[in-house]
C-alpha cells in the first residue's frame, strides 16, 4: 500500500484549519467520495453526524459543498454519536456516512471518519481510491447544475439512534432502582445517552453534558475520569459510565469508584455471553495492547482471544472475516456486530448494564472477571526516521523478549498518530517489567535523538 496523504488509522485527522484538516480538504474528500460512490441512475444520499467541537460547523458546510457538486442529497444530523452514523447510513439506505469528530482528542483538533452503505468504515482500498481522487482534476465528472444535491437538516435521526439503542436490550428488562452517573465528555452524545438511560428507568445523574465548542474531553469523558469517580462517590450512585467525544468508547467506574477499563467490559460481556449460548467464534477478538490477564481468563473459560493490530477497524474486520461477534479494545471500544457495525460506548454500557440486572449483583462484582498482570506503556518521541529500523533497537527488543520470557508479552510500535513509539511490556513481575521497559526506552531514545 503506498503512502497516505490523508487518511490515517482512522480516517482522516489533524489541527483544525491546518493540514489535512482545512476546509478545502473536506470539500474535496466530499467530491471524491461523493463520485466514487455514485452507482447507478438515481438520487445519492449521504449522511452527515459531528461532535461538538467548533471546527465541526466549517468542516460539515465544507462537506456539504464538496458532496452536493457531485449530485449527493445530504442529510445533516447535528451532533450525535459515531455508531448513530454507521445505524443510521444503512436505515435510509445513503451511500456514504459520515463522522466529523477527532475522537478523544482535544477540541484543537478534528477529524473525517467515512462508512460505506454496509455501515462498516472503508476498507484501505478504497480510502486509496479516495485519495487518489482527491489529487485529479473531478471538474468533467460533477453534477450538471439540474443533477446537484440537496442539503436538509435530517429530523429524528437522534431519536431514532435512542430507539435502536434501547432495543439492544431484552424488552422486558428495565434499569429502574439504578442511580446512574454519565459523562457524555461534553460531545456527541451528550443528549442521546441520558435520555437512553432515563427512558430505559434508571435514575440519571449528567455531567460533560454542556458542550461549548472548546470543551469536548476537557477534564472529563473516557480520557479522565477523576470527575465521574467523584461523583459516583458523592451521589452514592450504582455505577458511573464515561463516553469518549464521539461516543464510540466507554469506561465503566463501579459503585467504589474503581476503574473498569475495556478489557474488563469484554472479559464481562463475553463471561456473559458464553453462558447465554450467544457468543460466536469460540471466543473474542481484541488488539495486541490488551492484558495477557483477560487472554488466560479466556483459555480458563475455554474461549479463545485472537489479537489484531491497534484500531477498531483492524478489530472489525477479524471479527467479520472469522465470524466472531464480539471484540474490542482496552481503551473502551467494545464491537457487538450483533447490533453494530462499529465501536458504541452506549450500547456496550448497557450490556454492562444487562448483566448486573439479570445477576442482581453490584457491578464490582460483575465488572472484575481477572486480576490484570502488570502492564506499563512508555512513549518516546522521535524526530524523523522510526528509530525501530536502527540495528541497536532490533537487538534490544530482542533481549527484552527474552528476559520476559513465557510469563510476559512486550508490544513495540509506531503510533499511528503522532510521531511516537510505544513500548508495552507486561509480565507476572512486575520489577522485570518496569526493566525492560526503561531498559528499552533509553535504547529508542537515543537513536531517536
Amino acid at each position: 500500500m503506498g503512502d497516505r496523504k490523508y487518511f490515517g488509522t482512522d480516517g482522516i485527522r489533524g489541527a483544525a484549519n491546518h493540514f489535512p484538516m482545512t476546509a478545502e480538504i473536506a470539500m474535496n474528500v466530499g467530491k471524491a467520495a461523493g463520485v466514487y460512490f455514485r452507482r447507478g441512475n438515481y438520487r445519492h444520499r449521504v449522511v452527515i453526524g459531528k461532535d461538538t467541537r467548533l471546527s465541526g460547523y466549517m468542516i460539515e458546510n465544507a462537506l456539504v459543498a464538496g458532496f452536493t457538486s457531485a449530485g449527493m442529497d445530504v442529510f445533516l444530523l447535528g451532533p450525535v454519536p459515531t455508531p448513530a452514523v454507521a445505524m443510521l447510513t444503512r436505515s435510509v439506505r445513503a451511500d456514504i456516512g459520515v463522522m466529523i469528530s477527532a475522537s478523544h482528542n482535544a477540541f484543537e483538533d478534528n477529524g473525517i471518519k467515512l462508512f460505506g452503505p454496509d455501515g462498516y468504515k472503508l476498507s484501505d482500498e478504497i480510502e486509496m481510491r479516495i485519495e487518489e481522487l482527491m489529487d485529479e482534476d473531478l471538474s468533467t465528472q460533477l453534477a450538471a447544475p439540474l443533477n446537484l444535491g440537496r442539503a436538509t437538516r435530517m429530523e429524528g435521526g437522534r431519536d431514532r439512534y435512542v430507539e435502536f439503542a434501547k432495543r439492544t436490550l431484552p424488552k422486558s428488562l428495565s434499569l429502574e432502582g439504578l442511580r446512574i452517573v454519565i459523562d457524555t465528555a461534553n460531545g456527541a452524545a451528550y443528549k442521546v445517552a441520558p435520555e437512553a438511560l432515563w427512558e430505559l428507568g434508571a435514575e440519571v445523574v449528567k455531567i460533560g453534558d454542556e458542550p461549548n465548542g472548546f470543551n469536548i474531553n476537557r477534564d472529563c469523558g473516557s480520557t479522565d475520569i477523576a470527575e465521574l469517580k467523584r461523583k459516583v462517590h458523592e451521589t452514592r450512585a450504582d455505577i458511573g459510565i464515561a463516553l469518549d467525544g464521539d461516543a464510540d468508547r466507554v469506561i465503566i467506574v463501579d459503585e467504589n469508584s474503581e476503574e473498569i477499563d475495556g478489557d474488563q467490559i469484554l472479559a464481562l460481556i463475553a463471561d456473559y455471553w458464553q453462558s447465554i449460548s450467544r457468543l460466536n467464534g469460540g471466543g473474542i477478538v481484541a488488539t495486541v495492547m490488551s492484558n495477557l490477564g483477560l487472554e488466560r481468563f479466556l483459555a480458563d473459560k475455554g474461549m479463545t482471544l485472537a489479537r489484531t493490530a491497534v484500531g477498531d477497524r483492524y478489530v472489525v474486520s477479524h471479527m467479520r472475516e472469522h465470524g466472531f461477534n464480539l471484540g474490542g479494545e482496552q481503551s473502551g471500544h467494545v464491537v457487538m456486530s450483533d447490533f453494530t457495525t462499529t465501536g458504541d460506548g452506549l450500547v456496550a454500557a448497557l450490556q454492562v448494564l444487562a448483566v448486573m440486572k439479570s445477576q442482581d449483583r453490584p457491578v464490582s462484582e460483575v465488572g472484575r472477571k481477572f486480576e490484570p498482570v502488570p502492564q506499563i506503556l512508555r512513549n518516546v518521541r522521535f524526530k524523523s526516521g522510526s528509530p525501530l529500523e536502527r540495528k541497536s533497537v532490533k537487538q534490544a527488543i530482542n533481549e527484552a523478549m527474552s528476559m520476559l520470557g513465557k510469563t510476559g508479552r512486550l508490544v513495540i510500535r509506531p503510533s499511528g498518530t503522532e510521531p511516537l513509539i510505544r513500548i508495552m511490556a507486561e509480565g507476572d513481575d512486575p520489577a522485570l517489567v518496569r526493566n525492560v521497559v526503561s531498559e528499552l526506552a533509553a535504547v529508542v531514545s537515543k537513536e531517536a535523538a
